[in-house]
């Protein structure tokens, strides 16, 4: 540890390892402020020698967006609520805010977002840069969400903006892949909190497909589980209820045996015997889908849109144009049964409604979403080079902080406000204080 002084908390020659293990690297300091001032320190600090600067949320990312060998910028002391208006139902939170905390926050409050994925490890500055979206075919992914923000910029200035002010500025930096500024706080237009009913069975996945898009219409939030080598899919629909809907939580005894017990103990084991034993996966799959059996209670939102996710993995998920969910979840089955690779993980597929922010996913268009996995310590035997084979027929446009391979020339094409984006980002860092490696690969140098 070299000291705690204006600058905030800095370790030198400590190694940085992400949630999934797949990203490293030993930057020269990781600088952990604990004040919008100190931030300012560390960044001016690293321009006035040099140093590229990346900012790091929990880690949640699959892509080499955080990794630096300058100074890794963690936001953990940058947390909590700073405001909240509940007149207009409008909350500011600093950027270094985990999810996890900021629902509890909301609901104290009485609000919640309207919309949130199945974990809630992420910061908020981390799941809006990177495009964390959630499930609802007429919602919006988190990014929506965000009225207003605070940066720092590459030289430690601060600049705020929102749709009426820098409104350029507003649009890149909702999504912005950490690559225009330091997220500092957010301003996000929350919803009165709700609840919802949650409703879980297995199913057969053709059964599904046949009527994917009248599933995706008539519920809120719709999430499939498929499990290759199998025609079993997991369906969780979620619906609200209103305020005096009988419905209640699950048991405490159940949720311990599903959420804890066959969901992250179990599977831990499955995985690591088929980490083992390949050859056993199709047999453990057939068990594992039929052992997470129906289920049905009701509950705060944010209580059934997240669950704990203690195995490990690696992913990568693409947007798709919603129209084409079946004919790309079909494609991935047969290059399943085709090869010889073992998957123990299951397929998800989720959908969101278009939106106009210029990197989100959906922009300008209604989305599925469908996601690969591999246990962390296993191959993936070719599927996620096949995956991205199968969307690129259909546009996919993949997450920003899950496994791609496509660089800028590929993602200009599939983002009609990519150059607008760039030409924010020259005005805003153009010596690429805020760049790395991967960033040069889709923004370019």
């Amino acid at each position: 540890m070299s000291g705690v002084g204006p600058g905030g908390s800095r370790t030198t020659g400590a190694a940085w390892v992400n949630w999934a293990g797949n990203q490293q690297a030993r930057p020269a300091a990781i600088a952990q402020p604990r004040s919008v001032d100190e931030l300012g320190v560390v960044l001016r600090d690293a321009a006035g020698s040099g140093q590229r600067v990346r900012p790091v949320g929990s880690g949640h990312s699959f892509t080499g967006l955080a990794v630096t060998d300058g100074v890794l910028l963690s936001l953990e002391h940058l947390s909590g609520v700073t405001a909240v208006d509940r007149d207009t139902h409008r909350v500011r939170v600093l950027g270094g805010t985990p999810l996890h905390e900021l629902n509890l926050d909301l609901d104290a409050f009485g609000l919640a977002l309207p919309n949130l994925g199945d974990i809630d490890r992420q910061s908020i500055s981390g799941a809006i840069a990177t495009g964390t979206h959630g499930t609802g075919a007429r919602l919006q992914g988190i990014a929506s969400a965000v009225s207003g923000l605070t940066l720092a910029l590459a030289g430690g200035e601060l600049l705020s903006c929102s749709a009426d002010h820098h409104p350029d500025v507003f649009q890149a930096a909702r999504v912005g892949l950490g690559a225009l500024g330091v997220v500092t706080e957010v301003e996000l237009q929350c919803v009165p909190a709700f609840r919802l009913r949650a409703s879980e069975r297995g199913e057969s996945l053709v059964g599904v497909l046949e009527r994917i898009q009248q599933e995706a219409d008539l519920n809120d939030h719709l999430d499939l589980h498929w499990f290759p080598h199998t025609d079993r899919v997991l369906v969780k629909r979620n619906n609200r209820v209103d305020d005096d809907d009988p419905g209640r939580p699950l048991p405490r005894w159940r949720a311990w045996l599903d959420d804890e017990l066959l969901a992250n103990r179990l599977f831990e084991v499955v995985n690591r015997a088929s980490a083992r034993l390949p050859g056993i996966v199709p047999r453990l799959n057939q068990a594992t889908s039929r052992a997470l059996g129906a289920r049905e209670y009701t509950d705060v939102s944010w209580r059934v849109f997240c669950s704990r996710r203690d195995v490990r993995f690696r992913e990568s998920e693409y947007a798709v144009p919603r129209a084409t969910v079946a004919d790309v979840v079909l494609a991935v089955r047969d290059w399943i049964a085709r090869h010889d690779v073992a998957l123990p993980f299951p397929v998800e597929v989720r959908f969101i409604a278009a939106d106009d922010i210029w990197l989100s996913t959906a922009y300008e268009r209604d989305n599925a979403y469908v996601a690969v996995h591999q246990y962390h310590r296993m191959q993936d035997g070719g599927l996620f080079a096949a995956f991205e084979a199968i969307v690129a027929e259909h546009q996919g446009r993949p997450h920003w902080g899950k496994l791609h391979t496509l660089g800028r020339d590929r993602l200009a094409a599939l983002y009609p406000r990519f150059d607008d984006f760039l030409a924010v980002r020259e005005r805003l860092d153009p010596q690429r204080l805020l760049g790395n490696a991967h960033l040069e690969r889709l923004l370019g140098a």
